[in-house]
């Protein structure tokens, strides 16, 4: 029995040139493994960071209901939308800068809320960025409507946690990709 190892987001060379994506050399992230070597740096941060360092992956299935939720979209780091299109679930150097810049907006908009990043601060900082914004109505109603939908029958909220540091590392991943024309393959 083969064991579902989850979605894992992984740089590739864009355009591929044959009829596979060609991964990019782990060497292009070394550098990510620095911040796993600070004593400094949370647990699940460094393991990131470490994991991206040595394999140039992104272990995504844990962030997938987060940055959905932070982008406004379904199934981001899944490429559904290119899987649907080109039919290749690939988000290419220009998708990978947005979904950099959504998280890097969110980890420096939660700074105020501390390293800790659960749900109920989600919804903090996610609700002040709406609430400044045009539409703040209208906005609000869709914001509030996709929070009650991440909620369980009995109302209880989602139960991940994350350090706001590792979705800075998260981030980086995809600022990377986004600057070196690197895409990311969907392997699930």
């Amino acid at each position: 029995m083969a064991l579902d190892k989850g979605l894992e987001n992984v740089a590739v060379h864009w355009p591929r040139t044959n009829q596979y994506y060609d991964p990019v050399q782990p060497a292009e992230f070394v550098d990510f493994g620095e911040v796993a070597d600070r004593s400094d740096v949370a647990a699940p941060t460094g393991a990131l960071a470490l994991h991206i360092a040595k394999t140039g992956t992104v272990r995504a299935t844990a962030y997938t209901e987060l940055v959905d939720l932070l982008l406004g979209l379904e199934g981001v780091l899944y490429a559904t939308d290119a899987a649907a299109e080109d039919e290749d679930p690939v988000i290419d150097p220009d998708g990978c800068a947005w979904i950099a810049g959504g998280l890097e907006r969110f980890v420096e908009g939660h700074q105020g809320h501390g390293d800790l990043v659960t749900f109920d601060s989600v919804a903090a900082v996610l609700r002040a960025a709406v609430t400044a914004g045009r539409l703040a109505d209208q906005q609000l109603r869709w914001l509030e409507h996709r929070l009650s939908a991440l909620r369980d029958d009995a109302g209880n909220a989602p139960h991940w946690t994350f350090q706001r540091t590792e979705l800075a590392i998260l981030a980086a991943f995809y600022r990377r990709c986004a600057e070196r024309g690197y895409a990311v393959f969907a392997d699930y």
